[in-house]
């Protein structure tokens, strides 16, 4: 393990479990199937080892379950105690740590089969087991397996150099479409455990379990797929009724996402594979024109393929190149795409063009392809492309790919994907002399760091701190949303200006305080001790007929201007249509709305008047509303929160900061321990990144840390933790980004009307009143973004909805939602130490709705 900065980086091969060899022969002695593992494997001696290694482990008496093994590898292997932390942070990783279960690494391309069969044949001669079940994830490797299955278990050299005495000699191969008996292997879909699925697996192994032993092939999907289809993959292999004991997996791609699997218990690598040349050797791209035209990277990839059709003419192979979307409507356009450009690039007719490019997803128009694959390297095939979803590309044995193209990012984005990816192309053509083949990869050259972390069998894991829940945490609280049902509704409008809000008679203003209380941080030279100075600022305030006498002098400039207009239309008598009187009465009305009852008004609001009196002629336009029509009230409680995190660059930089209670470090994930106590060194680099508040009870949140984004959320956050305002609330909670709880908003990009979520930032209880936060930086105030004028507009109306839901459910609880800069930080906090927060409004509150009522 090494340091890099903000990274630590391990070698997947300091993280394999080993086995103990210390193994008494007379509870197994693997030396009398070592005919049988020269006749099966030949000079794939790793072919070998792994299943020595796998057998020893299974067989050896030395284990009880996975948690045995794991747990002797952690208190011997240093490589492991850093990555893991701890052996609870270890054992969480653990698939299946109850059973004798493991995974064996093996990269695509080398004989994963023959190990499986390997593995069953011995166990069921030993007698260890009385059947066996291979699971796997598609028809397209069942099919597959079961073919050489059957052609390994007729293969009379097998049979011949068994030892005598074995319980089976020649198992039978099926699939759960018949009885699964004693002495079989039974290959089958995965699909085919499910209780609505009809097939033998339930009626042969129910409550036999200890006598089976179940491989799962392609095992990266037990682990990785969060679907119902992939729970019940592993819900099945822990089902009681089962009781399976015995369970292998095996995977070219041991990962979950970017992170190596906890339980391999043997490794042959790509990187192996590749030296030993038993695949391709791997190209990939490391910098390439950049271009944004389409056709001109068609192009690119297209000559690249014709090359490979020049090299390979020699050889009597016809290259297949293959292009990886990450979904079935990607798919579909990109092989559309590609016809396209065959049809103008090589003047064919768009059926000569469709014929090249065979597009292979789940979808039902494509299930013929798939069944075309078989025939694909066949010299009477047509097909020079294949256009593939980049999780259906496993368990096709094609031998003639050279050109993968990871079409986009998200088909290409952890090592899973890579190595899936890769695996497409790294078989080698049967019949191949001369040098080792290559398959090149032309993926975007900003990807080229994960191709070459992953042959470098490096796993890298960035620095991060999570800001988790704590269960216990008295500061728990409900917090309430609506189901909804969206209406999408298109209208065309005359956009109202300040003109319109005038005649409504008030000018919308937000809260403002007259007299001010702020604090001032001194930071001490030498020693950096902070010293708070608290005061007051009185802010200059004018009478309401002060503030209508400026507003009656601007509508007199504006007649003035436009006197002399060609247009008669364009001339304006403003100060007829709004005398001085009618203007004290707009200011009157507009205070009173604003429950500013001293009758003065501060400079920032003598603005907001003088600002409604901009342009008043607006044309028409049209806008797209969602309209969003509640189903029913979702309580979701702050337990449910789930984690998000920030990293050791974030930090380091002070784009992120975390601020947490004196209790912080017992929350602290064992694997992040070591992390936590950097930021805390005051001489460290992230003592810019980091805030600890002194006194728990200063910290009113269920979370273990708060994670601050930029600097008003920063100064928002150091605020509700100081003692006068923590004492003045119940509790709050910091939002996730995503899904915690979003609210549905809609705004035009352009002319392209998008649809979003966004989730406010805090929600602040106290009392029956929560007071939900979304916080932006004082330059929005004076030019709001468009997206920021509708995520008030949605925002305003869901708090309004749910309020009135809330009021017919009887429940007194309600909610607040509020705009704010650090410009009303002061005012806002003021308000809420005095209990007077209801009805506060912003600046960029009130800078949001007069956007919104100008119909930007």
């Amino acid at each position: 393990m090494t340091t890099r900065g903000d990274r630590k980086t391990f070698k997947n091969e300091d993280l394999v479990l080993k086995v103990t060899t210390n193994i008494d022969p007379t509870v197994w002695d693997e030396t009398k199937y070592e005919a049988f593992l020269d006749e099966l494997c030949g000079m794939r001696e790793y072919q070998k080892e792994a299943i020595r290694t796998t057998l020893m482990y299974l067989l050896g008496g030395k284990y009880a379950n996975l948690r045995d093994l794991a747990k002797e590898n952690f208190e011997s292997n240093d490589e492991i105690q850093q990555r893991y932390g701890s052996w609870t942070g270890m054992e969480r990783h653990l698939q299946l740590p109850d059973q004798l279960s493991c995974s064996i690494d093996l990269a695509t391309g080398t004989g994963k089969s023959y190990v499986m069969y390997g593995l069953a044949a011995i166990l069921l001669a030993e007698g260890k087991v009385d059947k066996v079940l291979v699971l796997c994830p598609s028809n397209t490797i069942e099919a597959g397996l079961l073919e050489k299955f059957r052609d390994l278990a007729g293969n009379s050299d097998l049979r011949d150099v068994l030892p005598n005495g074995i319980k089976v000699q020649s198992p039978k191969i099926i699939n759960a479409s018949e009885t699964i008996v004693d002495g079989s292997i039974c290959v089958e879909n995965y699909h085919a455990i499910l209780e609505h699925v009809k097939s033998s697996i339930r009626d042969s192994l129910i409550g036999k379990g200890g006598r089976v032993a179940v491989f799962s092939d392609e095992a990266h999907h037990v682990a990785n797929e969060t679907g119902a289809k992939a729970k019940k993959w592993k819900e099945f292999l822990l089902n009681p009724e089962y009781g399976f004991r015995i369970l292998v997996g095996v995977s070219g791609t041991c990962y979950v996402g970017d992170e190596y699997f906890a339980d391999v218990v043997s490794r042959y690598s790509l990187r192996q594979a590749i030296e030993d040349r038993f695949v391709k050797k791997v190209e990939y791209v490391a910098e390439m024109p950049e271009t944004d035209d389409a056709e001109e990277k068609w192009q690119l990839i297209y000559n690249r393929h014709k090359d490979w059709k020049r090299k390979l003419k020699k050889h009597a192979i016809k290259p297949l190149s293959i292009i990886v979307t990450k979904g079935i409507s990607d798919c579909k356009r990109v092989a559309e795409e590609l016809q396209g450009f065959l049809q103008d690039w090589e003047g064919i007719s768009p059926e000569d063009a469709e014929d090249k490019v065979l597009p292979v997803t789940s979808a039902k128009e494509h299930q013929p392809n798939v069944a075309r694959l078989r025939v694909v390297d066949s010299p009477a095939s047509k097909v020079e492309w294949i256009a593939s979803v980049s999780m259906l590309s496993e368990g096709w044995d094609v031998k003639n790919v050279f050109l993968i193209v990871p079409h986009e990012e998200r088909a290409f984005n952890s090592k899973l994907l890579v190595a899936q990816v890769l695996g497409r192309g790294l078989r080698v053509p049967d019949g191949w002399k001369g040098e080792q083949p290559i398959v090149t990869v032309f993926n975007h050259d900003a990807w080229s760091g994960r191709i070459r972390h992953l042959v470098n069998e490096i796993l890298e894991i960035e620095r991060r701190l999570s800001s988790d829940v704590i269960a216990s945490s008295p500061y728990h609280f409900d917090i309430h949303n609506l189901d909804y049902h969206r209406d999408e509704d298109t209208s065309e409008y005359t956009k109202k200006g300040e003109y319109r809000l005038l005649e409504g008679g008030f000018v919308d203003l937000p809260t403002q305080v007259e007299a001010e209380d702020v604090t001032i941080d001194f930071e001490r030279a030498v020693s950096g001790e902070h010293n708070k100075f608290k005061t007051r600022i009185e802010h200059k305030t004018y009478s309401i007929e002060e503030a209508a006498e400026q507003m009656y002098r601007r509508l007199q400039s504006i007649d003035e201007e436009s006197k002399d207009a060609e247009d008669p239309h364009d001339r304006t008598n403003y100060t007829k249509k709004f005398p001085l009187e009618r203007l004290e009465q707009i200011a009157k009305e507009s205070l009173k709305r604003a429950k500013i009852r001293t009758g003065r008004i501060t400079e920032a609001n003598k603005q907001k008047f003088l600002q409604a009196l901009g342009t008043l002629k607006r044309k028409k336009a049209k806008r797209v509303i969602y309209k969003l029509n509640p189903k029913a009230l979702i309580i979701v409680n702050t337990k449910e929160r789930h984690s998000e995190s920030c990293s050791a660059a974030e930090l380091r930089r002070g784009d992120k900061t975390i601020f947490f209670g004196p209790d912080c470090e017992a929350s602290i994930p064992d694997d992040q321990i070591e992390f936590f106590k950097e930021v805390l060194d005051p001489d460290g680099d992230f003592r810019g990144g980091r805030e600890a508040i002194e006194n728990s009870h200063d910290f009113k949140t269920p979370l273990n840390l708060v994670i601050a984004d930029a600097k008003p959320e920063r100064k928002f956050v150091r605020l509700l933790c100081e003692r006068e305002h923590a004492q003045a609330i119940d509790a709050y909670i910091k939002n996730t980004p995503q899904r915690f709880y979003p609210i549905e908003y809609a705004w035009k990009k352009g002319e392209h009307p998008k649809r979003g979520e966004f989730s406010p930032d805090f929600f602040i209880k106290k009392g029956d009143v929560i007071f939900v936060v979304e916080i932006k930086g004082d330059e929005e105030i004076a030019d709001p973004s468009p997206e920021n004028i509708k995520k008030n507009e949605y925002a305003l109306a869901h708090f309004e909805r749910l309020n009135k839901w809330l009021e017919h459910e009887k429940l007194t609880i309600r909610y607040q939602f509020n705009f704010l800069t650090p410009k009303d930080y002061n005012r806002y906090f003021q308000k809420l130490r005095n209990n007077d927060l209801i009805g506060f409004r912003s600046e960029l509150d009130v800078a949001l709705s007069n956007a919104m009522a100008n119909g930007k």
